[in-house]
């Protein structure tokens, strides 16, 4: 078991909870918890170090994930000082971030910061189909642990990628780009949307820049009730994958 907080795999470990460049240079992350452990597991992502506290190890659920394994224990102040949750789960593991590669629809992400709206668009994604996520170098980390934590497992079903250019992969796109823009075009409901499509969704404050607006084939609205701005970002992104999966479910045959 370790117990001190200055050994240099703890010290690595704690860094690349808390370091997106290192998870870049790496291709490396920390997922936390039984239930991400257990998602990163069922997609076939065996763990480079599977991590447990010490409390952690009776704890049922984490006792049968460990099983047939070989983790490392760490004493419950070791493991505390590395876990990002509040109230550290008792379980972790390192693993290769994984390169998934996805057909279907893609959404692509500007500027969006927080990483518990980005994650929310990940699991959101998942959910409804979509094949890949690309966000600009404006976006949160995709593999940070506030957004592992809000994207419950859909990473491991996805292809996510974080690019320099967001323009150049949006005009490399064989599809119908799309974006949502507050009032004044299309309402959703009214939209064709059909084939390969690309959403395009931005950062609540700031919006879509001019440079990717150009480039959107279709533009579409979201009615809301009367004296509301707008919706959060990925409760956008929900309504317009909803809509694009259920008209796709319609056409099954």
């Amino acid at each position: 078991m370790i117990t001190s907080r200055d050994n240099a795999r703890v010290k690595r470990w704690a860094k690349l909870v808390r370091d997106a460049g290192l998870r870049r240079e790496e291709g490396r992350a920390i997922v936390e918890g039984p239930h991400l452990v257990a998602e990163a597991l069922k997609a076939g992502l065996e763990p480079l170090a599977l991590l447990v506290s010490e409390s952690g190890l009776a704890k049922p659920e984490i006792h049968d994930l460990v099983a047939k394994r070989q983790p490392v224990v760490l004493s419950d102040a070791v493991f505390k000082a590395l876990a990002d949750a509040g109230t550290p789960p008792g379980i972790a593991a390192e693993i290769a971030i994984p390169r998934i590669q996805a057909k279907g629809s893609c959404v692509f992400l500007e500027g969006v910061q927080d990483p518990s709206n980005v994650g929310a668009i990940v699991r959101t994604a998942a959910a409804f189909g979509a094949g890949e996520l690309v966000l600009d170098h404006g976006c949160a980390d995709a593999w940070g642990p506030k957004t592992l934590r809000a994207g419950m497992g859909g990473h491991f079903r996805l292809g996510i990628r974080q690019v320099e250019d967001l323009p150049r992969e949006l005009a490399a796109f064989e599809g119908t780009l799309v974006c949502t823009v507050p009032r004044g075009q299309t309402p959703l409901r009214a939209a064709e949307l059909k084939g390969r499509l690309g959403w395009i969704f931005g950062s609540e404050g700031r919006g879509i820049s001019e440079a990717v607006l150009r480039l959107a084939r279709m533009r579409v609205a979201i009615p809301t009730a009367a004296g509301t701005e707008s919706l959060n970002v990925a409760a956008a992104a929900a309504v317009c994958l909803y809509e694009a999966f259920c008209r796709a479910e319609e056409l099954r045959p």
